[in-house]
């Protein structure tokens, strides 16, 4: 793709939206101010080959700043069971823009009205609200007036959610998978040792025996990785029922992104998913999909991926990264990455946390590769979560 050409293809950052189980069921596109139009920038990217079956079963919201812009000819491409069009409630307010609402509603596209919109929103034919929540609720008859599901953005705990799960929110976004509870990352002493002994091993390919040993010592850990190769995704003939199968059906190479992976699966005091383990998911494997884009080798790209899905463990571990390093055998590269965001592989690592687009000119991405790249992590991260 040319110059020009790359600047016309839009940016892109995809918001997961979880449930109060923190289980992912949609997408929300937020679009880069450069990329002009939300709604025709999103079209754009919607126009890739198999996008809607890449992101399923999840919905897909778009934003919609200019309602009376839109025409239904723009939206036949898209299916309406997946599709939400975001709009302000502002616009609301206007009555042809309430009339030509309601026709896509009636056609079967869902409409969900960003803000308080009042009677507005029932002409509309909008069935739920978008509210940023993170200080205070929208009227109770905001949310009663309408069926749902509601999304309150701007969620920066579990604690804030289960007030707007109370609230009548079903829908959430934020980064409160990046402040977990105090009691949760912080763990036992046990546990936390036993865990960066797995990594220990998985960082100097171990022998599987080894693995073995100490994967019996973690019931949790045991369980999803015996769950994972009796899932749907091996399709297997006969289940598994020990370690050592498991081991030999995964392969070396699997066996330790999976184990990566796993490490982030277990459950919450609560018995919650812990919304970290997709976020792990998509960082690894955006990761790998540019380092590849980048024409990086195979071992390279396991370290981008490597890079990828350890960048959260001071999270999970309510440990300082320099510590978590420091028990374990990582290459230099990977070490410069995750300390510093240094070197070729910390620069691909902050782009992917950050979405930058002067980080992608530098890179020499161009945004179609960037898009391509994330949108295969976010399928490859919606297996996992459904796998596991």
């Amino acid at each position: 793709m040319s110059a020009p050409e790359s600047s016309l293809f839009p940016l892109v950052k995809l918001q997961a939206v979880s449930n109060a189980h923190n289980e992912w069921v949609a997408l929300a596109f937020e679009l880069s101010p450069e990329s002009g139009d939300p709604f025709q920038a999103a079209l754009t990217l919607l126009k890739t080959p198999d996008v809607f079956a890449a992101l399923a079963p999840l919905d897909c919201i778009l934003p919609i700043p200019h309602p009376l812009q839109l025409e239904l000819s723009q939206l036949e491409s898209l299916p309406a069971s997946n599709v939400i069009l975001r709009v302000p409630a502002d616009a609301c307010a206007d009555a042809a823009v309430q009339k030509k609402l309601a026709g896509y509603a009636d056609a079967g596209y869902r409409i969900m009205v960003d803000g308080v919109a009042g009677m507005g929103a029932t002409l509309c034919g909008a069935k739920s609200l978008a509210y940023d929540a993170s200080l205070t609720l929208p009227p109770v008859l905001a949310l009663v007036g309408q069926p749902g599901p509601h999304l309150a953005t701007g969620m920066g705990s579990e604690q804030r959610i289960a007030e707007c799960a109370a609230a009548g929110f079903s829908w959430f976004t934020g980064d409160f998978a990046m402040h977990p509870p105090h009691d949760m990352n912080a763990g036992d002493g046990t546990s936390r040792k036993r865990l960066l002994a797995l990594l220990g091993l998985l960082a100097r390919d171990a022998d599987s025996r080894e693995l073995e040993v100490l994967l019996k010592q973690d019931p949790a850990l045991s369980y999803h990785l015996l769950k994972l190769v009796n899932s749907a995704a091996f399709a297997l003939s006969s289940p598994i029922h020990s370690f050592g199968q498991a081991i030999n059906v995964l392969g070396r190479r699997q066996l330790q992104r999976w184990l990566q992976l796993l490490l982030y699966a277990r459950q919450q005091d609560d018995g919650m998913t812990n919304p970290l383990l997709p976020l792990a998911a998509v960082r690894a494997a955006h990761m790998e999909a540019l380092s590849k884009a980048l024409g990086w080798d195979r071992d390279q790209q396991d370290m981008a991926f490597v890079a990828g899905v350890f960048s959260l463990l001071d999270v999970l571990l309510g440990m300082p990264m320099t510590e978590i390093v420091a028990a374990l055998s990582l290459d230099l590269d990977v070490v410069m990455a995750l300390l510093d965001r240094g070197g070729p592989l910390g620069e691909l690592l902050s782009l992917v946390e950050k979405h930058d687009g002067a980080g992608l000119a530098k890179a020499g991405i161009d945004h179609e590769t960037y898009w391509g790249a994330q949108l295969q992590a976010y399928h490859w991260a919606i297996q996992v979560s459904r796998n596991i």
